[in-house]
């Protein structure tokens, strides 16, 4: 039996980028149904941010004591696994969820468990667990949400071996005896940091010549540094051409384009992302199903007036915090478009255009060392055709460094637009870094002025006064 019901909007997908959005609409009284057909949360709470920062923080905590005298020697020992772990549970709800439906029907949306899929313009057909569909009908937009799931390549054998993905990573009951890492980007060096200290031989398999290849160099020299410390075999410039596991269980073999054969306990393929978009019906609307969704800074779907795309989906920031922007972005001209208020449009900051996607994105790299950055590399500000000079300074020279850590290393570089005197993007290394980031952002999305940065004052002594150094460099030219 078909159900028929109208809303103002139509959610397909309930992870924090759709709740998001959900609250948006909500929140300017426009009607809204969300379709979710897995853990209301999604990847971020159960397979990703939540889970894979819990299993990080010991790490990084314990690293930070061991390079403190009076501290270090109270460390030397391994990490409580099963305490860590529970932790990660917790911290993943236990898989349950709960608390996030309560809140979704705290805020008045209307929620339909099972799998949502566009059936022609501005409908959804939600078909329930139980048999029963339900037929969405969409009066202003209907935003999907789906995510992204992580890729295999295509490696003769991996197919059957029952490789990790990204989620198996973070959601694993024990560390295994041996780890292959395949990629050398975020979830890899992550996990490869996780169960390295959780008691796992870890050795790190990438194509590339180098790890975080997306940020400055001077990052993955930093990070893969620490990785091999800490007892991580890292191999650059390596393929991988084959891999063996009978039956899919058992240890797996994997064959190097040299000939050399690799054993290991469990693999985990850390190479890529695929837009969740497969089969959303998107045939039914002129769109090619599979394919990543090209919108607006308002995130609409181009060549559409009704169908938006927010978070992964639409491929301009694969990051959690990210999604959450576009999904208030979203939220604020779907309510605007509904209620005949006029755009901000005009306004490249304004609320209805999501201009950080492609001026001001940051990330946090939860590795020891901590990488972050905002906005453009040196590579990519060049490559856009500015005009920029890069000022770099050693962040071991801080004082606030001295004192978080013996043998503190890291780096710091800003990019700096010379036609205009401001920050285009800023980039750190080193333990800590992360929560230097915010001041970064704040600079480049708000095109801070170098000479306005000049009268923001750092604390002495935090690590944030390599800021004044910094700015002391690029006025000596």
């Amino acid at each position: 039996m078909t159900q028929a019901v109208e809303y103002d909007v139509v959610v397909l997908g309930a992870g924090p980028v759709g709740e998001n959005v959900a609250d948006r609409t909500r929140a300017a009284g426009l009607s809204t149904a969300v379709v979710e057909s897995e853990l209301i949360g999604g990847d971020c709470s159960y397979w990703a941010c939540m889970p894979s920062k819990a299993l990080l923080r010991p790490v990084i905590a314990r690293a930070d004591a061991r390079r403190l005298p009076g501290v270090s020697a109270a460390v030397q020992g391994p990490l409580d696994s099963k305490a860590v772990l529970a932790r990660r549970d917790e911290q993943a709800a236990h898989w349950n969820d709960e608390g996030q439906l309560a809140w979704l029907d705290s805020i008045g949306a209307r929620v339909y468990r099972g799998k949502g899929a566009l059936h022609g313009p501005r409908k959804v057909v939600a078909y329930g667990p139980e048999g029963e569909h339900y037929s969405l009908t969409a009066r202003h937009a209907v935003v999907v949400s789906t995510g992204s799931r992580a890729v295999l390549p295509d490696i003769p054998g991996l197919a059957g071996a029952r490789a990790w993905t990204s989620r198996e990573a973070t959601s694993a009951r024990e560390a295994p005896g041996r780890l292959a890492v395949v990629g050398g980007g975020v979830v890899g060096v992550e996990m490869a940091t996780a169960w390295q200290a959780l008691g796992s031989q870890v050795t790190m398999l990438v194509r590339g010549g180098g790890l975080l290849p997306r940020m400055e160099p001077f990052v993955g020299e930093h990070v893969a540094e620490g990785l091999r410390e800490a007892g991580v075999t890292v191999r650059t410039d390596t393929d991988v051409t084959a891999v063996e596991r009978p039956g899919g269980a058992g240890p797996v073999t994997l064959v190097l384009g040299d000939g050399e054969r690799i054993e290991a306990d469990e693999l985990l393929i850390a190479t890529g992302r695929a837009p969740r978009t497969d089969d959303i019906g998107l045939e039914t609307v002129g769109l090619e199903p599979g394919s990543w969704l090209t919108v607006d800074d308002s995130c609409r779907v181009q060549g559409t007036e009704w169908l938006y795309a927010v978070g992964d989906v639409n491929r301009r920031a694969l990051l959690t915090h990210q999604g959450k922007y576009q999904a208030r972005v979203a939220g604020a001209a779907i309510a605007a478009r509904a209620q005949q208020v006029p755009l901000l449009e005009t306004d490249r900051w304004g609320a209805h255009a999501a201009t950080a996607d492609h001026a001001a994105v940051p990330q946090v790299v939860f590795t020891d060392p901590e990488a972050a950055a905002v906005g453009l590399s040196l590579a990519e500000a060049e490559g856009a055709g500015h005009r920029v000079r890069a000022v770099d300074y050693d962040l071991a020279s801080v004082a606030g460094a001295g004192l978080y850590a013996e043998n503190y290393r890291g780096h710091a570089r800003m990019v700096v637009d010379l036609d205009r005197e401001v920050l285009l993007g800023v980039t750190f290394v080193g333990a800590g870094v992360g929560e230097l980031l915010h001041s970064a952002t704040i600079a480049v999305a708000g095109e801070v002025p170098i000479d306005r940065l000049w009268h923001a004052v750092p604390s002495f002594p935090t690590i944030s006064e390599i800021w004044l150094r910094l700015l002391e460099t690029y006025r000596a030219g």
